[in-house]
């Protein structure tokens, strides 16, 4: 598989479990059908739309491409119909927002790499694919944003795409490491759920930052 279609069919998936992540929780608030299709889209595509926006790749390509459409319609069609077996999964807004974050992080700094772009800017622009959706979720549902909270989310997008922009500088094997740069991503989001790491707390007047 070349780099291109290596980076489309990454990219795809991350929009899927993006958008399953972002049905599921416009589901448990109660919204209708439409509401749930319509944050399902803004959640997988939200980051890479302004991920494109960043680095001049206008239109961005989840606004003019129909395969991000279908794909975004597709998984919140499925969350819907097959409400149950979605349910029978454990945390399903966590597993699939774990697997995405680790998806767009990668190709958020492939893409930028792509376009010409050093390093530092890849780094961050990965941050900013895994992170969008997921904020624009969170806002639109009235939720505090997982990234202003304390869990290990934007770092863990960090580890992904640094892994993304460091083993590219070093020659390793495109799909090498990118595999690796994913599985680094997910396995930090997922493992600090699942044993509820989180980040050291900003210590404020009256307080001592300790839990």
């Amino acid at each position: 598989m070349n780099d291109h279609r290596l980076f489309t069919t990454l990219d795809l998936a991350g929009t899927f479990a993006f958008a399953i992540s972002g049905a599921v929780a416009a589901r448990d608030r109660g919204l209708d059908w439409f509401g749930v299709v319509a944050i399902a889209f803004t959640v997988a595509c939200g980051g890479g739309v302004l991920r494109d926006l960043c680095i001049g790749a206008v239109p961005p390509a989840g606004l003019t491409d129909w395969r991000y459409l279908a794909v975004a319609m597709a998984a919140a069609l499925m969350t819907i119909a097959a409400n149950t077996l979605v349910v029978r999964l454990a945390h399903p807004v966590i597993l699939f927002d774990a697997i995405g974050l680790g998806l767009f992080a990668v190709t958020g700094a492939q893409k930028a790499m792509i376009f010409g772009h050093n390093a530092e800017v890849a780094v961050l622009l990965g941050i900013v694919t895994a992170v969008g959706g997921g904020l624009v979720r969170d806002v639109l549902l009235n939720r505090v944003p997982v990234i202003l909270q304390r869990e290990i989310y934007a770092s863990a997008a960090l580890v992904g795409a640094s892994f993304e922009v460091v083993g590219e500088r070093l020659g390793w094997l495109s799909s090498g490491r990118t595999w690796v740069a994913l599985a680094a991503c997910f396995a930090l989001r997922y493992l600090s759920l699942r044993y509820k790491w989180n980040l050291p707390r900003s210590s404020g007047r009256g307080g001592s930052g300790a839990d």
